[in-house]
């Protein structure tokens, strides 16, 4: 669903309600405000609107390629919620969950934090963000999930994973992090090579939320934006419904 970015209020899906625990994972590992990271008005927005429903435990979990901690990045960007946890991937505990691919495309396994699993509802909440004409959407936000001490002890760290093939590791990361919910902050769309802080930005006005896979691809076909990882999930899932 798209909505104008100026008028939009989170209204949670039913299994909301219902839930123990919810996780939000924004965009949050600079200390620079939206348009290079999640939006502190968007996340009070959602937050607000799963409280309405429910007194689920809410908890905001962020993680940087860097092993840098994200607690004074949380509160640069004004991440100060009440009865909201906020945690950082590399102070959590890690568990290695499997590919559920009969194939994987690239990885057969993850470490990820075990606060995931424990999580009745996931919600992936980014900003709209290309870089070097691909698409940061809401699946490949998730990568930062990724335990960044626990990769870089493995061979060939972060670096093996990007010669496996960037998407082919997104897409794998897809299936074994079933996501509820993208949501796609496009209020601005943010293009950049390396550094998101020096890129430019143009207005878009609108928000895009539903299933992550069908939210990034709304967001490609609409925009024109290019997400390679996408084609690769589809091509996944067809091999899943022939098992």
């Amino acid at each position: 669903m798209i909505f104008e970015a100026d008028k939009f209020v989170f209204e949670p899906p039913p299994a909301v309600s219902v839930a123990r625990r919810v996780l939000i994972k924004p965009d949050a590992a600079y200390s620079a405000p939206y348009p290079v990271t999640t939006s502190r008005k968007l996340l009070t927005s959602i937050i607000e609107g799963i409280r309405k429903v429910s007194d689920a435990d809410i908890v905001v979990l962020e993680g940087t390629h860097s092993g840098e901690p994200v607690a004074p990045i949380y509160q640069k960007l004004g991440y100060n919620f009440p009865r909201v946890l906020m945690l950082d991937v590399k102070d959590c505990i890690w568990v290695e969950v499997d590919n559920p691919l009969p194939k994987p495309l690239a990885v057969p396994a993850f470490w990820i934090p075990n606060v995931i699993l424990s999580s009745d509802y996931l919600i992936s909440v980014t900003p709209l963000k290309v870089a070097k004409g691909k698409g940061n959407l809401s699946i490949p936000n998730l990568m930062s999930l990724l335990p960044t001490k626990k990769y870089q002890e493995t061979e060939g760290g972060w670096e093996a994973l990007y010669e496996l093939g960037i998407d082919k590791v997104i897409a794998d990361l897809y299936f074994t992090l079933p996501f509820d919910m993208g949501i796609i902050e496009a209020s601005q769309k943010l293009e950049y090579d390396e550094d998101p802080t020096e890129g430019e930005a143009e207005g878009v006005g609108k928000i895009f939320i539903g299933d992550p896979f069908q939210v990034d691809r709304e967001v490609s076909e609409t925009l024109g934006i290019r997400a390679d990882y996408l084609q690769l999930i589809r091509m996944a899932e067809s091999g899943l419904d022939t098992i």
